[in-house]
């Protein structure tokens, strides 16, 4: 059997672990022959629904409406995504396959058998999204720090390397790596989604399963079926299929700044006159307008999406409803709007500062981030200038 591959005998089910990595060759011909060899009641997949749709559906992207992306405040998201789909595909180009090639073949191999197939992971919006909240404001600085890093990464990974993934002991040297590097997103990227796995596999209720999952969750998963099977945990994942919510203060922080803004100003006109407040609102529409501006202006963005944000920037950092961001980002996707084109090329243009500039709907995007960043280093940088303002204080 292979050091990939581990066979439970669960309250009289069994149920086959099978470990891939993601862009290999071998991963893909051993899945086909497990599953033509076992014959499983069912086949349970490391996917979510959206994302087997999108693999099933190549074409999918030219479907994608960047505009309502951004009304949904699905911006950092998206770019999240197609970083991660960018990096996954550069590792398999040396191999000559795709990422969750193994996974599409797992469906299609059920399928000519007609073996049922379940999806089994938790939607990818809602991991990164549990990633992004559950992280302090350093930790969400070293992910977009190691986000942008991996999408301009040109190291290439050999076919041994990749190989390597699969072994127990390559896979336990990168978990604890990530572990000292993001302690929290490893928690919610791998021990949330072993325990998520686990229970959807147990929910098949199937004599014989076979589950192909990425090797680094085999441990977990195992552990999980164990304890289920045990009845030490139950199958229930509510806890993990939601965002955080805000607690305390942290539900009210979005509205801190802006009432602490509005509260020196007025304070600026109560004991320093028309002067001193006047200074003060010219302060903060100067500060927040021109650096959100100049932002927009570094991402390539068109004349009348650069004045958006300029005029935008000082009154949407009074609300944390909307962002600057998302008017820059809407504005300049509908005077440059996508074409076919960007749609497919999409994906490549990602791993390049040059795609990013040229894709237009990349452009939207790095309109909507670089635009975002520039008005809260308006917010602060005004702020600051606010304070010194107040009589009293040099």
């Amino acid at each position: 059997m292979s050091q990939t591959q581990k066979t439970l005998s669960l309250n009289g089910r069994t149920i086959t672990l099978l470990g891939t990595a993601h862009i290999s060759n071998e991963s893909i011909a051993e899945v086909i022959a497990t599953i033509e060899n076992l014959r499983p009641d069912c086949v349970a997949i490391e996917l979510d629904e959206k994302r087997r749709a999108s693999m099933t559906d190549p074409e999918g992207y030219r479907k994608l409406d960047i505009i309502a992306v951004l009304k949904r405040k699905e911006g950092f998201l998206l770019l999240a995504n197609l970083v991660l789909a960018s990096f996954q595909k550069r590792m398999g180009q040396n191999v000559g396959v795709k990422p969750g090639d193994e996974m599409l073949a797992a469906m299609t191999a059920a399928s000519k058998l007609n073996i049922p197939c379940i999806m089994i992971d938790r939607p990818i919006a809602i991991t990164l999204r549990r990633a992004w909240a559950k992280n302090s404001l350093w930790g969400k600085c070293k992910l977009l720090s190691a986000l942008i890093a991996s999408a301009f990464d040109k190291e290439s990974v050999s076919p041994e390397q990749i190989e390597a993934l699969k072994k127990s002991n390559e896979m336990d040297s990168m978990m604890n790596e990530l572990s000292e590097f993001l302690p929290t997103v490893k928690e919610v990227l791998i021990n949330e989604r072993d325990k998520y796995l686990a229970c959807h596999i147990w929910k098949a209720h199937e004599n014989n399963t076979l589950a192909v999952l990425g090797a680094g969750h085999l441990p977990g998963v195992q552990a999980h079926l164990e304890k289920l099977a045990a009845g030490e945990e139950t199958a229930d994942t509510s806890d993990i299929e939601d965002i955080p919510q805000k607690r305390g203060i942290a539900k009210y922080a979005g509205w801190i700044i802006p009432a602490l803004i509005i509260i020196l100003i007025v304070t600026g006109f109560i004991l320093g006159g028309k002067n001193v407040g006047s200074k003060m609102v010219g302060s903060w529409i100067l500060w927040n307008g021109v650096l959100a501006a100049i932002s927009a202006l570094a991402a390539g963005a068109h004349p009348l999406t650069i004045l958006t944000a300029a005029v935008g920037a000082p009154l949407t950092s009074l609300t944390p409803v909307v962002g600057v961001g998302i008017l820059t980002g809407i504005v300049q996707a509908i005077v440059c709007k996508p074409k076919v084109s960007d749609m497919e090329t999409l994906q490549n243009d990602v791993a390049s500062v040059k795609g990013w500039y040229r894709n237009r709907i990349l452009r939207v995007l790095l309109v909507f981030a670089l635009s975002s960043l520039g008005s809260s280093i308006g917010t602060f940088v005004a702020g600051a200038d606010i304070i010194k303002s107040l009589p009293g204080i040099q």
